[in-house]
């Protein structure tokens, strides 16, 4: 590819949010690249809001579960695309681009590499790369900056949240359930966090509402900002915080979106995934001494040994005293 040569160009990440964030530094290079090109983005509907108002995108294509694909295809086809880069890779998107006959750029995916460390324990990553540097590897002469994750938001979301320099976020929730650090375990954490002066927001999605509702209410003072999937009102009221303390999950993304430092623990979560907090100060906390993980490359519903010892043996203690050397550090 050479610079100037492209007028438009169509990006396709359908899902999901975490996902969709860790592409904005490609987006961001590809901008710098071909400066005069178009750039549209092709997303799924419930994901949209993480890219909606990225300065560097034309068009925001949502895909609606309903919308069926001959329509979406025609409107495609008729944009006249120079060149797509599929960076979802999957029957789905290939059988779009398999419709649109343009040259395509697809993200390699390291499947195999996956299997071998979840199935047998085999470890063939030679070394850890993120996600973002994974797709960036997918366009020839594509180079990275150093400037992370972007999310950006509308000045005019309203938060009745007051402004103060000490608040901590906690995001108990994630999708599967061996990415979840216990419930308990955050509420002793935020108890910890509160008596050292911090103040502790909790933060969440529509799925979390339960969890959230838990923790908060076993922690004195604490906010609940869980809301019903109002990604940009979440992004803004994260950006307050000095520190996110989160699971594996979209919400950890969003705060490096946002450049608030996080410390993330992994249960059966690994580094070699690439999906470490991107371009802000963070730590992961991690039960390293475990044969057993990682046990999924997306997670589990249980624990397939019954001891969930990758998360119960990183205790609320431990947690905390990593969050005081951090924020000294910071």
């Amino acid at each position: 590819m050479k610079p100037g040569n492209s007028k438009r160009i169509l990006i396709i990440r359908l899902s999901s949010l975490g996902d969709v964030l860790l592409t904005t530094p490609v987006i961001r290079a590809i901008k710098k690249l071909f400066p005069d090109a178009a750039i549209d983005f092709l997303v799924r509907e419930e994901y949209a809001d993480a890219i909606k108002f990225n300065p560097y995108i034309n068009v925001v294509h949502a895909l609606s579960r309903s919308e069926k694909s001959k329509f979406l295809i025609k409107v495609l086809k008729g944009n006249k695309y120079n060149f797509i880069v599929d960076l979802q890779n999957n029957v789905r998107s290939r059988l779009l681009i398999g419709s649109l006959g343009l040259t395509t750029y697809f993200f390699k995916k390291p499947n195999w590499d996956k299997y071998l460390l979840v199935r047998f324990k085999i470890n063939r990553y030679k070394e850890i790369k993120s996600i973002t540097e994974m797709y960036c590897e997918s366009i020839p002469g594509l180079k990275l900056d150093k400037l992370g994750l972007e999310l950006h938001t509308p000045l005019n979301i309203s938060t009745c949240l007051p402004l103060k320099n000490n608040y901590i976020g906690l995001c108990p929730g994630s999708k599967h359930f061996t990415k979840r650090w216990p419930s308990a375990y955050f509420i002793d954490l935020g108890n910890e966090l509160l008596n050292k002066g911090y103040e502790i927001l909790v933060f969440g999605g529509r799925d979390d509402k339960e969890i959230c509702a838990l923790v908060t209410s076993q922690i004195n003072g604490s906010i609940n900002l869980c809301n019903d999937n109002d990604l940009l009102k979440t992004a803004t009221e994260i950006r307050n915080c000095k520190l996110v303390v989160c699971n594996d999950s979209g919400l950890m993304h969003v705060a490096a979106s946002v450049g608030v430092p996080v410390i993330t623990i992994f249960g059966s979560s690994v580094r070699e995934f690439g999906f470490s907090p991107y371009g802000v100060p963070n730590l992961i906390l991690e039960n390293k001494s475990l044969s057993c993980r990682p046990c999924s490359h997306i997670g589990r519903s249980n624990c397939p040994k019954k001891h969930f010892k990758c998360m119960k043996e990183i205790t609320p203690q431990i947690v905390s005293e990593n969050v005081t050397q951090f924020l000294s550090k910071l």
